[in-house]
């Protein structure tokens, strides 16, 4: 019994002692080992490896990917013109070289944002110090975040090299301080109400002139048309006129009849119509009285 004891405790001694001398690297990693605190090896391919049992070596990793760092302040910056404004960017930015980084930055990737931020924002302050607000909204600012790269680069690779490299620096957003930001707005908003009542008024005007020039030319149309019914009814009178002088010439008795006739017709044209006169010595009604021979009737000759 206290045999197989000796052999399980002996089997559990020597796993977990194999345990502690065996490591995996991940492909997205760098595996650093330390042998009393200083760096023994860096294992850059991934697979399993071998070393010494703690505390005469250990190992810890550091990631090997692309790594991106966005600004984390809103502090503004003064451009040429001596104008603050706001500025978002991000930066792409991989560990290079493990040795050099642990060395001269820090054992994780959060020490190396932190130092890559200052000198970014350092960067960026010192660049923008030499270009206005709207050379910054313009395309001009592909120089700016092309220098800044180049600045960035010349810190992390100076005497003492960061071991890093720094892929890309992008600017995603210039604005002014929120004060400025709020004038701004309000001038804008201002010229534009002022452009709208502008373009109201000029409507205005114009639907004025468009509606006199209608009315004008209805009033002209009205007296033209005015003018032409009462020429063709002058011209129908006349016309009238000259058919009843023409045919009341041939036959004056008839005529008087038949003038007679019209104005009864026009005195006596509702039974209301009441006229007060002597027919017996009124030569209103001579025709009534048969003092005129009505119009003889016409004979037709028989076959």
């Amino acid at each position: 019994m206290n045999k197989i004891g000796f052999i399980f405790s002996s089997l559990l001694v020597a796993l977990v002692l194999a345990s502690s001398m065996l490591f995996v690297v991940d492909q997205r990693q760098f595996g650093i080992v330390y042998a009393l605190g200083q760096i023994k090896e860096v294992i850059t391919q991934p697979g399993l490896n071998f070393k010494l049992p703690p505390p005469f070596q250990n190992v810890s990793y550091i990631d090997k990917r692309l790594l991106t760092l966005d600004s984390v302040d809103n502090e503004p910056m003064l451009t040429a013109e001596k104008q603050r404004v706001v500025i978002d960017w991000y930066v792409r930015w991989r560990i290079s070289e493990p040795t050099e980084y642990i060395r001269n930055v820090g054992t994780n990737e959060a020490a190396g944002a932190s130092q890559l931020n200052r000198v970014v924002r350092n960067a960026f302050q010192e660049e923008i110090n030499k270009w206005t607000v709207k050379e910054l909204l313009s395309l001009k600012r592909e120089t700016l975040m092309a220098d800044v790269k180049r600045e960035v680069l010349g810190q992390v690779r100076g005497a003492k090299p960061w071991g890093v490299d720094v892929v890309d620096v992008r600017i995603t957003r210039v604005d002014y301080v929120e004060a400025i930001t709020e004038s701004v707005y309000r001038r804008m908003e201002a010229e534009r109400k002022r452009v709208a009542n502008e373009l109201r008024s000029t409507g205005a005007a114009e639907g004025e002139k468009i509606r006199a020039e209608a009315d004008r030319q209805r009033e002209v149309a009205v007296a033209n048309a005015y003018r032409d019914a009462q020429k063709i009814k002058g011209e129908g009178d006349a016309e009238a006129a000259r058919t009843y002088a023409e045919a009341f010439g041939r036959d004056p008795q008839f005529a008087q009849f038949y003038r007679s006739l019209d104005a009864y017709k026009a005195s006596f044209n509702k039974k209301s119509d009441v006229m007060v006169v002597d027919p017996s010595s009124s030569e209103f009604f001579k025709v009534l009285r048969g003092n005129v021979n009505p119009p003889p009737s016409p004979v037709h000759s028989k076959k």
